[in-house]
């Protein structure tokens, strides 16, 4: 079943409205949720993974500094994936006023108008 032009309409700005009201929302619901914060949760991932092969190397060529150096590593990775954590959970959430509300009171002008 087809939408009319002013189905597409309001359903047009009803996706701008909620972009606006709630972004992570939106990106959730569309399928595009890896955001900035997951990419880094990624690159802490891949950080530590190669601070581990750099410090089974350095324990097969027993080089003291190489050990030393993959710690460094290891810790950088470990760093950016606790503070991508504590960043998307220790963050203070505003609480907006209800974005639900403020689309019914579009929604019920628009049909009274119409």
């Amino acid at each position: 079943m087809a939408l009319s032009d002013h189905e597409r309409k309001l359903l047009a700005e009803m996706e701008a409205a909620l972009e606006q009201e709630d972004p992570r929302l939106l990106s959730t619901l569309t399928g595009k949720a890896r955001t900035r914060q997951s990419s880094r949760a990624l690159l802490g991932l891949s950080i530590l993974a190669l601070g581990a092969v750099v410090l089974i190397s350095g324990l097969v060529a027993q080089a003291t500094i190489v050990g030393v150096i993959a710690f460094v590593i290891c810790l950088a990775g470990v760093l950016l994936i606790i503070t991508n954590i504590s960043l998307n959970s220790g963050g203070k959430k505003v609480k907006k006023p209800g974005w639900g509300s403020s689309l019914e009171e579009r929604w019920d002008r628009r049909n009274n108008e119409g």
